[in-house]
């Protein structure tokens, strides 16, 4: 089962609202595929395991501060490793800059 997210609206970096003002490079997201969100402030990096209807369903793999960098295990009631669904509205883009590299360690 999977735990139910209020998603942070993407707001400019939405993905939808990109790909409605120019659709080249649009395709539906595939199994294996990371897509990001935003919650509670942070970057949710979500790996997809299915696509149906116009949402994703996959297992959180990060939880991001954008302003720092800083990994974390949980925020609020979501916890690396949930499994989720994202609808495309709710999909954004990665922040630019305060991003580091994957292999930074996860703090609570």
């Amino acid at each position: 089962m999977h735990r139910h997210v209020e998603w942070d609206d993407p707001g400019s970096a939405s993905v939808e609202r990109h790909f409605e003002q120019d659709p080249t490079g649009r395709s539906d997201p595939g199994p294996g595929d990371i897509l990001s969100a935003r919650y509670q402030g942070l970057v949710v990096r979500i790996r997809v395991d299915a696509y149906v209807d116009g949402t994703s369903i996959g297992e959180v793999v990060a939880l991001i501060d954008p302003a720092t960098g800083e990994r974390r295990k949980l925020v609020g009631k979501l916890a690396k490793g949930d499994i989720v669904r994202l609808p495309d509205a709710s999909r954004a883009f990665e922040p630019t800059g305060g991003d580091k590299d994957d292999d930074d360690e996860d703090h609570t």
